[in-house]
């Protein structure tokens, strides 16, 4: 009688494994994106003030660029698997502290505490899950995988401002943060017995402390000076103190990647000229976001919509992100990466401008708002696979981790600084705004007049988005090649 030897079948991807994965994504995209939508609603619940509400919002997203490429490197070393878990334990934690979040003096440390470990959170699982992907799927089947996550990140952003809304008027916003929690509890449940994955006998420099320190601190101080400066007073102590540990961090930080044997951020990426030119454009485009929360509070406080109401608004966003996203892969096919990304940054450009005349009445307004949105959906879907491509198949295969890690961090870095910098123009002239009087003297204001502060601030903040449409621009005609796609 001989023995028989068994060879371990090697774990292939199962749907079980993908949603859960998805669950994930979506806590990041769909639950902890609401805020652009619900903020008036907890900034009144929690007795907050606007500017310190502004930083609520944009925390997620600037933790998770700062985050994302560290995590995503300990992901390939110490497992996938392993930061997954650490993620969702995270989104737990942090959605359960927004959602107790107490009123009173408590408030603002549960609020920024639970929003920070949220990005963080989404740190750890967009890299992590998107290498597992490629790790146990092959062929059409990863495509599928691949799909299906970016519909649960694209879908997600698309659908926030929608289901925040929904939410807070039937259930209170807190239920959103609840369900976030439960959400993350069902994906870590369903990704239990999953082997581990992760890069064996990779590279065994050492973590680069001193540039990933550097780098959070001189973003978390930005941060602050853009968002309290008005405040505060851009002269104040405070800011200024703000203003030095801003350059110092900074300086600090190209002194430290200069000397890293492994390098947080590699800078000899940046030599390859379509791969910065691509990553600027990404980071201006995504900051366009800001004109979401802008508008979505325009017609909140302005209007006297609630959140359900002006979510709403962005349901043909959603759609066209969803239903357009394909077609922007059929572009690069097509016309190579240059002319679908202008063609992507001219239509969200269009979508601005569709924004911009607040002296309508509400109802002529919110058609313009209908169409708008639906434009933002069909110009980011237009740009996203295209500048991915750019940025990506011209980097050398030993530089292809490092510069999705940077290009992705690229992503939400711009959604943050977007989105606070749109927050505290719009906040801090619709409560002074005799610097912007002029306007009434160009454009005549029909309706009521007691929201005419509010309609002015909304012009000056949503031309600060059309201006890195602008920015995006230019990156492209600078570095982006003309002609087709080899």
């Amino acid at each position: 009688m001989s023995d028989t030897v068994t060879t371990p079948v090697p774990f292939k991807g199962n749907d079980k494994l993908l949603f859960g994965m998805i669950m994930g994504v979506i806590a990041f995209w769909l639950f902890a994106q609401t805020t652009l939508n619900i903020a008036p609603d907890m900034q009144q619940d929690l007795g907050m003030e606007a500017n310190v509400m502004n930083i609520a919002v944009a925390i997620t997203a600037l933790f998770s660029g700062m985050f994302i490429v560290v995590m995503g490197g300990l992901a390939d070393r110490i497992g996938r698997v392993r930061i997954m878990n650490l993620g969702f334990i995270l989104s737990i934690i942090g959605a359960l502290m927004i959602a107790l979040a107490p009123t009173g003096s408590l408030s603002i440390p549960f609020l920024m505490t639970g929003r920070a470990i949220q990005g963080v959170s989404a740190a750890c699982i967009m890299p992590a899950s998107l290498a597992l992907v490629k790790t146990y799927w092959d062929g059409a089947e990863r495509q599928r995988a691949v799909s299906m996550w970016s519909i649960g990140s694209w879908g997600g952003s698309g659908l926030c401002a929608l289901f925040g809304g929904l939410m807070t008027q039937n259930f209170g916003w807190r239920s959103i943060f609840f369900a976030c929690a439960a959400v993350s509890l069902l994906g870590m449940l369903m990704i239990r017995g999953t082997p581990e994955s992760k890069v064996e006998g990779g590279s065994k420099s050492k973590l680069d402390l001193a540039g990933i320190l550097t780098f959070m601190i001189a973003m978390v101080a930005l941060q602050i000076l853009v968002t309290q400066g008005n405040k505060l007073g851009w002269t104040s102590p405070f800011m200024l103190a703000m203003a030095a540990v801003t350059v110092i961090a900074g300086a600090l930080f190209f002194v430290a990647e200069g000397k890293a044997s492994g390098p947080f951020i590699d800078f000899k990426l940046f030599d390859n000229k379509i791969f910065t030119g691509a990553t600027i454009s990404n980071f201006m485009l995504n900051g366009v976001a800001g004109m979401l929360i802008v508008s979505l509070q325009l017609v909140q406080l302005g209007g006297n919509l609630n959140a359900q109401q002006a979510g709403m608004l962005t349901l043909g966003y959603a759609i066209a992100i969803i239903a357009f996203i394909r077609v922007g892969e059929k572009l690069l096919q097509r016309f190579g990466s240059r002319k679908p990304m202008l063609w992507g940054c001219l239509i969200t450009g269009l979508s601005i401008l569709l924004l911009m005349p607040t002296n309508l009445m509400l109802g002529d307004y919110k058609i313009l708002a209908i169409i708008s949105y639906i434009l933002f959906g069909i110009g980011l879907a237009f740009y996203a696979t295209p500048s991915t491509d750019a940025a990506l198949s011209n980097l050398p295969a030993a530089q292809a981790g490092s510069g999705s890690g940077i290009y992705k961090m690229a992503s939400s870095l711009g959604g943050a600084f977007g989105v606070a910098i749109s927050a505290a123009i719009f906040t801090a002239l619709r409560v002074n705004n005799e610097s912007i009087h002029w306007l009434e003297g160009v454009i005549t204001f029909v309706g009521r007049q007691d929201n005419v502060a509010i309609r002015e601030a909304a012009i000056i903040a949503l031309g600060f988005n059309l201006l890195m449409v602008v920015f995006a621009m230019v990156s492209i005609m600078l570095t982006i090649p003309k002609g087709k796609k080899a």
